[in-house]
């Protein structure tokens, strides 16, 4: 990796992680810029998603309190959260790099389209919901939906946030901010998961990944203010288009 490279994939780790810091799809900024400096796709997806991952953590310590009273649910929902994740990154290594190649672009345009719709679907979080002493059980349609969306996040993982924000909002109606918390950190058991398999199996560029990895934080720290001046929904339609524009570029080639 040359130094003009590093400083490219530098960048886009730090506006991947103030993006996620305010509006969340910063994978669509740092993935195409993995590809754009030459990496084939799957190398690509699988080194964003160990580059990225420190960012879920540090998102789950700030929410250790909302956290603390949701410990049952949490033993309940790592187990799908783990068992979905090694799955989704197992069928990942197993798919033909032609076969993933073709599929890239429409994951992109995918993640772009729920990005695009993150409005109404939180809004579909925030609605109010009765409340009762005894909190939402773990139903077994909260297990298969966190199974399914956990396979999809190790896969390819772009938008994952705002759909099982969704997801929980409908199958376990609880105060948005417990729901967020409980989405950050089965995000961050997922792809922990998808994160040590992807260290064992997967074709890493762990260069990248330490240049990645710095970005993102340094993004997540110091990048947040700028990316919150520039306002959420101006925000979300720049990484909507950067996204589009990545996968037409991909559909062209």
């Amino acid at each position: 990796m040359d130094v003009l490279t590093g400083l490219g994939l530098a960048s886009a780790a730090f506006a991947a992680g103030a993006i996620n810091a305010v509006a969340g799809g910063g994978s669509l900024v740092s993935f195409p810029a993995l590809l754009a400096a030459g990496y084939p796709s799957k190398a690509a997806n699988v080194t964003n998603t160990v580059a990225l991952w420190p960012g879920y953590v540090g998102g789950s310590i700030g929410y250790r309190g909302e956290l603390r009273r949701q410990r049952g649910r949490i033993v309940a929902l790592a187990v799908p959260s783990v068992l979905g994740a090694l799955a989704g990154s197992t069928i990942l290594l197993v798919t033909p790099d032609s076969a993933f190649d073709a599929i890239v672009p429409f994951l992109i345009l995918f993640a772009c389209g729920v990005m695009a719709f993150q409005g109404p679907l939180a809004r579909l979080a925030r609605t109010p919901r009765s409340r009762t002493e005894k909190e939402a059980p773990v139903t077994p349609a909260v297990y298969l939906t966190v199974f399914v969306l956990a396979i999809y996040g190790a896969y390819f993982g772009g938008g994952l946030g705002i759909i099982m924000l969704a997801a929980l909002a409908i199958l376990l109606p609880d105060d948005l901010q417990r729901s967020n918390a409980l989405k950050g950190l089965l995000s961050a058991v997922i792809n922990f998961a998808a994160v040590a398999y992807f260290a064992a199996f997967g074709p890493v560029a762990w260069r990248a990944v330490v240049v990645m990895a710095a970005g993102a934080l340094a993004g997540g720290y110091l990048g947040a203010g700028l990316a919150r001046r520039l306002g959420p929904n101006r925000l979300r339609l720049a990484v909507i288009a950067y996204g589009v524009v990545a996968a037409l570029v991909l559909l062209w080639r």
